[in-house]
């Protein structure tokens, strides 16, 4: 038994609907520039209220222009149907290795939140409950799933990939490829029912699953009361952590307060001399402020491990005892590893922002390990690369009793 299963009812991108996740952006104006200058897009569907036809309405209310846009898209042959299939992933690029996955949906009732809780995949990180509710009401309405959560397969994930990669190399031409905004190739192949399917089926659920990208995605499908949720099982070998750093549009002191405060919580600030980059590694976060930056060692108050990650101290030292912020405020937005440093610093010298904070990524064994010890990582801690592409597989919702 495995608690990996083929997609009953799939439809399969014949070109041109992919597109970055719904929450990759750090500013919903490029939601609306990318679903302009392609129409065909996902993201027109998973971000119905940021499509150019409709702006200035909420995103229930612009619900109805995602059921038919995604109606359009089937007539117009952008997706084909296909029953009982898993996909073959490949993502690909000049100079690096190639990363592999498995679309296939998982067992909703097999996900751990805690030590005590049984379940195969694991999530353990802190959520918006505001996104979660977003996603539920889409997967209510639409009936089906765009965007798939990306899990990593601990138990047997050597064995997976190179089952994959043997599995695409003799699969021959991809039913669709696709571009993305750091030109690498994603490339999706069918496989249907028989030995093959029933091996990488196995292998892909054949130990603990850690959720690496989609944490909303998986809680609203708990939420929703969908019996299985839409995934790409990917191997530690496919993927690696970036930046996932913060910017902050309006403090709510003057700078030197700021940095007053943490010096008198323990924190060490020396300035930094030319351009703020993201540190190489943990111990040590930078501040941009307009016209300086200053790097900054925070005191380990926690009372664990996991307390003391860089991302946890800069929630719980910087935001909220310096700055007075909830980790949901508004004025907080979180930005990953396709931004880099000289774009959130640009976005403070601009005036659009008055403090950017980069933090050094956390390693992708920390990671796993944190996981399966059943540990909760600070909200927005990891990015990982490359991401799982949304549009390419559509899961309609045949059973969502």
């Amino acid at each position: 038994m495995t608690v990996v299963h083929p997609i009953n009812r799939a439809w399969i991108t014949t070109g041109g609907t992919g597109a970055q996740n719904y929450d990759e952006f750090a500013d919903d104006a490029e939601i609306t520039a990318i679903i302009e200058a392609n129409p065909h897009s996902a993201l027109g569907i998973e971000m119905p209220h940021r499509a150019p036809e409709s702006l200035g309405k909420s995103f229930a209310d612009a619900l109805p222009d995602a059921v038919t846009r995604l109606a359009e898209a089937k007539a117009d042959g952008s997706y084909t149907p296909a029953e009982q299939v898993v996909v073959l992933y490949r993502i690909s690029a000049p100079g690096e290795e190639s990363a592999y996955g498995l679309w296939v949906m998982v067992d909703t009732d097999q996900i751990s939140t805690r030590a005590d809780e049984p379940g195969l995949v694991i999530r353990n990180e802190d959520v918006f409950i505001a996104k979660v509710r977003e996603r539920v009401a889409l997967a209510e309405t639409l009936g089906h799933l765009l965007s798939p959560v990306l899990l990593l397969q601990t138990g047997r994930g050597d064995e997976l990939h190179a089952a994959l990669a043997a599995a695409t190399d003799a699969a021959g031409a991809p039913a669709a490829t696709d571009t993305d905004q750091s030109g690498r190739t994603h490339a999706i192949w069918l496989l249907g029912s028989g030995p093959r399917q029933d091996e990488l089926t196995a292998l892909a659920g054949g130990g603990e699953l850690v959720v690496a990208d989609g944490n909303h995605r998986s809680l609203a499908a708990q939420t929703g009361g969908l019996p299985r949720f839409l995934a790409v099982v990917t191997t530690p070998a496919s993927v690696a952590i970036q930046p996932y750093n913060r910017l902050v549009s309006e403090l709510t002191t003057t700078p030197d307060e700021l940095l007053d405060r943490l010096r008198a919580a323990g924190a060490e600030v020396t300035e930094v001399t030319g351009p703020a980059e993201v540190p190489a590694t943990g111990g040590t976060v930078v501040l941009q402020l307009a016209g300086r930056a200053y790097a900054v060692t925070l005191p380990h108050t926690g009372a664990n491990r996991l307390e003391n990650l860089d991302h946890a101290l800069v929630e719980r030292l910087l935001l909220r005892d310096a700055l007075g912020l909830d980790p949901g405020d508004k004025r907080i937005t979180y930005v990953g590893g396709d931004y880099p440093a000289s774009w959130l610093t640009g976005e403070v010298e601009a005036g659009r922002a008055e403090l950017a904070v980069l933090v050094a990524p956390v390693t992708v064994d920390d990671f796993v390990a944190v996981n399966l010890a059943r540990e909760k990582m600070p909200r927005k801690s990891t990015w990982f690369t490359p991401k799982a592409r949304g549009g390419l597989v559509v899961a309609e919702l045949t059973d969502r009793s």
